[in-house]
Order: C-alpha cells, then structure tokens, then sequence
C-alpha cells in the first residue's frame, strides 16, 4: 500500500467555507446596492438645490421635491433635509438618515447617512 505524499485540492469542509463566505459576501452587496445608490441621489439632488443659492425655505422644498420626483428618490423624505447653520456661520442644506434592509431570517442590516451641502452665494 503507497502513501500519498501530499493532498491535492480542496476538502469538503473547507469548500463549503469558501463558497458559504462568498454567498455571504455577496448577499450583503446585492441587498445595500440600493441604498448606496440612493444615497448618491440623495447627495446629487442636494448639491443641484444648494448650487441654486437659493436661502428661502419655501423654493428650497419645491426645488427638493421636484429632485425627488424625477429622481424616484426614497428612504428620505426631501422634508427632512433642513437648512441649518454651519459652525463657520455659512448655511447649509443638511440631512442625517437611517435605512434599513432586511437580509435573511430575522437579520437586519441598518445603514445611516448624513452629508451637509453649502447653498452658494449664501451668509
């Protein structure tokens, strides 16, 4: 009877590792994608309305919510982004937001995101 030198591939256990990992690995992207993606919208619509220069507070909300009509924007309303004043006394458009996206079984996974734009030409 011959004795293998050494053992060639991979085991069952360790295979089972490697793929349930990638699986794993790749549930989590395909599931926050959309958020992430959401977000660049969010961000986008943000700087577009904060470019404007525009400090009223009435033609910053008509700005926003035609933003996130075209841009089919969720997880934020356009009424929780607020003008506030920034600590080197510029404003700002800003906004802080959790979302959250179910992953399997009773395990969710919850993002937050915050960004804060200065509105152009304002004091």
């Amino acid at each position: 009877m011959q004795m293998r030198s050494r053992q060639r591939g991979m085991g069952l256990f360790k295979m089972v590792f490697v793929f349930g990992s990638i699986a794993l690995v790749a549930t989590i992207g395909i599931k926050t994608f959309p958020l992430y993606a959401n977000q660049l919208k969010v961000a986008k619509a943000v700087k577009s309305v904060a470019s404007e220069g525009h400090v009223d507070p009435f033609t910053v909300q008509k700005g926003l919510e035609r933003h996130w009509d075209i841009e089919d924007i969720t997880f934020l309303d356009y009424r929780q982004v607020k003008i506030e004043r920034s600590e080197r006394g510029k404003v700002d458009l800003a906004y802080a937001y959790e979302a959250r996206v179910h992953l399997f079984y009773n395990a969710d996974l919850v993002l937050s995101f915050q960004g804060r734009e200065p509105i152009d030409g304002a004091e």
